[in-house]
């Protein structure tokens, strides 16, 4: 007897490596949605241009997109994070500027428009004790704040505080216009934000990693620009059982972070979730409710046999770097790749390198000593920099690694021998694994794994590599023995971006701070 059945169609699967890949991508889902999008993103600048052909017939910028979209009858559900007015001035009023932008197509899109968007910022407040501890640290964002704002005409003054309305509460605006710090009540503390990067369009297609979207994320695979327009990251676009696991999240994330429910199960589609604590007096931060990326690197860097590959912003948590360094002295035969960028961003770019970014590497550079000491030669961190000299004294300090152009690294890709990897806005940062709002994507399809783990390490290699840089037996050696080759040369000499990371500058620039837990930076 012939029985019925229902045709399933393999599901896509889109491994896109920076902006240059990514954003037309994501323009064509857009032009392709047909009833809704549901959207998270840190950042989402509506002035970025579009890039691909498609997008350009109807749109120069993103907000010509967005308005085409909602012209067009689709709905979008759009979570743009915000940020602490004080800590994050400059990031909150980003924010504020892509609310009202969105606003601003939805009526002209018309009375059908249909937009839902939310500035969300994630619940968690800091405790009383650690603001009262930190409250001249406060008081000096305070008055930064408004030195900044007295210093503008008064209508970029007016402008500016209608961005940022998280601010006004926290100042006390004079008879004259001007502004001075409000010493009382202390001002709260935002420690947390929703970090995430992902949309989901009618339900079937997900598109997720580490990649939000503006100008200065925009990059090629070739990087072949000044060091500080450098941007490297990791976007995958799928469809498949994931696609709904996502969507739920989508719905129900800003209920769990503020303990209006629980969090569903997932399979595939890995999180990180915190909430604000009750009655909290003593506690910088969230209480962490799941940890499933954090979990999962624990479970397959367990099952892993012969190579774990990383690439990430940041490896600065102790509790992942302990428990790789346990994994490497049960089994003797566990290698470790690691893909680190040369310096933070706001170290190898900026003039003033703040208290939270020594601190960030003095926890790195000890994560780090951690697993040398641990794997011993089975252990290669590799830095990234372009086969170039410098351009003038634009670039110098940390922007260079072995006296070439460093590639910003903000990717997060881990890949587990040639059967697990894990595609995440999460760095490896106790922020990302405890507090921080993060989506990624468990893969165990071993063609996915494959096709994966080729595009994202082969980028970095020289045209025409050999298999050793793959093999998980040879892989760390071969990358070694590239990268001191490359350092034995001359910049524009070398071949692939691979060079050694020098752990000594980041202990250079590492700074202690006591009391703050690991979780903030």
């Amino acid at each position: 007897m012939l029985q019925s059945f229902k045709y399933h169609a393999a599901p896509d699967f889109d491994v896109l490596l920076t902006a240059d890949q990514a954003y037309p991508v994501l323009e064509q889902a857009f032009l392709d949605a047909r009833s809704e999008i549901w959207a998270s993103f840190r950042v989402f600048d509506l002035t970025t241009r579009v890039r691909s052909a498609a997008a350009k017939r109807v749109a120069e910028t993103w907000f010509d997109l967005v308005l085409h979209t909602l012209s067009r009858g689709v709905a979008l559900h759009f979570v743009i994070s915000d940020f602490d007015p004080l800590v994050r001035p400059s990031l909150h009023r980003g924010t504020w500027r892509s609310v009202r932008r969105l606003i601003s197509a939805a009526e002209l899109a018309g009375a059908g428009a249909r937009l839902r968007v939310v500035a969300g910022m994630h619940p968690a407040r800091t405790g009383l004790l650690p603001r009262v501890l930190f409250w001249p640290v406060i008081v000096d964002k305070q008055l930064k704040a408004a030195r900044w704002l007295n210093a503008q005409p008064e209508a970029a003054r007016r402008a500016a505080i209608r961005d940022m309305p998280g601010l006004a509460g926290n100042l006390v605006e004079l008879d004259n216009g001007r502004f001075r710090p409000k010493y009382w009540p202390i001002p709260s503390l935002h420690p947390a934000t929703h970090h995430q990067k992902l949309a989901v369009f009618d339900r079937k297609r997900l598109y997720l990693g580490g990649l939000d979207l503006d100008e200065r994320r925009f990059d090629t695979p070739a990087h072949d620009r000044n060091a500080d327009e450098t941007w490297h990251d990791v976007q995958l676009s799928v469809t498949g059982p994931a696609v709904a696991e996502a969507q739920a999240h989508l719905e129900s994330f800003l209920d769990v972070t503020a303990g209006r429910r629980e969090p569903q199960r997932q399979r595939r589609f890995l999180r990180t979730l915190s909430r604000a604590r009750r009655h909290n007096f003593l506690r910088f931060g969230p209480e962490p409710v799941v940890e499933e990326i954090a979990t999962a690197h624990e479970h397959y860097g367990k099952r892993a046999r012969r190579l774990i590959y990383l690439e990430t912003q940041f490896f600065r948590d102790l509790r992942l770097a302990r428990y790789l360094a346990r994994r490497a002295e049960e089994n003797p035969g566990l290698s470790l790749l690691l893909v680190l960028p040369g310096a933070p961003e706001e170290i190898a770019f900026e003039r003033r390198i703040g208290l939270d970014a020594r601190f960030g590497e003095f926890l790195q550079a000890r994560a780090l000593r951690i697993l040398v000491k641990a794997f011993g030669r089975r252990l290669f961190i590799a830095g990234m920099a372009q086969a170039r000299h410098r351009n003038g004294e634009a670039e110098n300090g940390r922007a260079l690694l072995h006296d070439a152009p460093i590639v910003y690294i903000h990717s997060k890709v881990s890949i587990f021998d040639e059967d697990a990897a894990i595609v995440s806005s999460a760095n490896l940062n106790s922020r990302s694994l405890r507090w921080d709002t993060e989506a990624g994507l468990l893969l165990t399809d071993r063609r996915q794994v494959e096709l994966l783990r080729r595009k994202v390490m082969g980028h970095w290699l020289p045209k025409q590599a050999h298999d050793g840089f793959f093999d998980p037996g040879r892989a760390v050696s071969t990358w070694r023995a590239l990268a001191l080759e490359n350092a034995r040369k001359r910049p524009d000499a070398r071949s692939g971006f691979v060079l050694p990371y020098d752990i000594k500058a980041a202990e250079r620039d590492a700074a202690q701070v006591p009391i703050v837990p690991q979780e903030m930076v």
